[in-house]
């Protein structure tokens, strides 16, 4: 029996698109229209029984065990054979479809944290399998239509008796002409080499509703790929990937910002404006604000996926302690802590319940 990793010039350990590329190369320079020689179609139908075993994972881990190869030296039929006596192998199971369904597809596309909030409609280009031009799914060439094959007479499997361990039995196999088909293509498409498929890129516009975030997938139905003999496509996964901001740190709908600003300012107090995704937003600083302070600022969060509504915006202030002060300044900050009744070494030790990681821990768990 032959190889059939040896019939399409391919090793045990090529992939699935490897042994289709060498199918599609061979069926072109075999199929009958370019070589009607009988050697050749003979060789063409070798080719074409070795594609549809390596193709399908199933039928190519079994051949890979040795499911064709079994010996039955003893018994006239393989070791496939005995199983299907005992199994129900006998029994008909008609031809199978040239049509099928296609599998689904899977695409990764980022956004920023503003597409994030408030969605987006993006043009992407994917590349899958489409039905075939030239022939419409048919894989034949010339508006021609796959023929009932005189073999099986369109039953798609043969019948034989073989000897096997419990006498003679009647078994049935895939019809080797037309691989189980019930029909044969003489002419197949040059285009798609048969398969009713081509591979082509287009391109397709998502929606990516408001409040997306990484992981989050949005299912397009019947937009994944066509199916072998132009079957109904899978559908199309668009995978989001959310791009990390300048400034901003996302938690589900909430957003946090770190404001740092000067110890005059705390101490005195002030308004700071920043930038949000809804635009220039006013942060109050009340007199005395302290390092690690959290101000909530509503509704400027993000957006919650399918319900509309906004989380909040909150804003971490940092004091920032001055550096390098001039004798000046240093003269004038000893005069303010004398004012004071402070002592420049003077500190204290703050307890847990009075700390700025209780501050912090009260906001995120609100």
């Amino acid at each position: 029996m032959a190889d059939h990793y040896q019939t399409l010039g391919v090793t045990k350990g090529s992939s699935s698109d490897e042994i289709k590329k060498a199918y599609r190369k061979l069926a072109r320079e075999l199929h009958p229209d370019v070589n009607p020689d009988p050697h050749t179609q003979e060789r063409f139908k070798e080719v074409t029984e070795a594609y549809d075993v390596l193709s399908d994972p199933q039928k190519r881990q079994s051949y890979d065990m040795g499911g064709s190869n079994f010996g039955g030296a003893n018994f006239g039929g393989g070791f496939s054979d005995i199983m299907d006596a005992f199994f129900g192998g006998g029994g008909s199971r008609g031809p199978r479809p040239r049509t099928r369904a296609g599998q689904d597809s899977l695409i990764r596309i980022q956004v920023d944290l503003n597409e994030a909030c408030f969605g987006i409609e993006r043009e992407i280009t994917v590349e899958s399998a489409v039905v075939c031009p030239k022939c419409t799914g048919t894989g034949c060439l010339d508006g021609q239509h796959p023929e009932t094959c005189m073999t099986c007479k369109g039953r798609g499997e043969t019948q034989q008796v073989v000897r096997s361990v419990i006498g003679q039995v009647m078994t049935s196999r895939p019809c080797n002409a037309c691989q189980g088909y019930g029909s044969v293509i003489k002419s197949p498409c040059r285009e798609c080499a048969g398969e009713g498929r081509v591979r082509s890129r287009q391109t397709i516009d998502v929606k990516i509703p408001a409040g997306v975030e990484t992981g989050n997938r949005i299912q397009m139905s019947g937009r994944g790929e066509v199916g072998a003999g132009g079957g109904p496509a899978g559908d199309l996964y668009v995978e989001i990937v959310e791009e990390r901001h300048e400034y901003l740190v996302r938690e589900g709908d909430t957003l946090h910002m770190a404001l740092e600003v000067t110890m005059i300012a705390a101490a005195l107090g002030t308004t700071v404006t920043v930038e949000s995704l809804d635009g220039p937003v006013d942060v109050n600083l009340k007199p005395g604000t302290q390092s690690g302070t959290p101000i909530l600022i509503k509704g400027k969060g993000m957006t919650r996926l399918r319900r509309g509504d906004r989380g909040d915006l909150i804003v971490h202030i940092e004091v920032i302690t001055p550096t390098k002060l001039s004798k000046d300044e240093e003269k004038i900050l000893r005069s303010f802590a004398d004012a004071r009744g402070e002592k420049a070494n003077e500190a204290h030790v703050k307890g847990q319940d009075g700390s700025i990681f209780s501050k912090i821990k009260g906001v995120f768990h609100k």
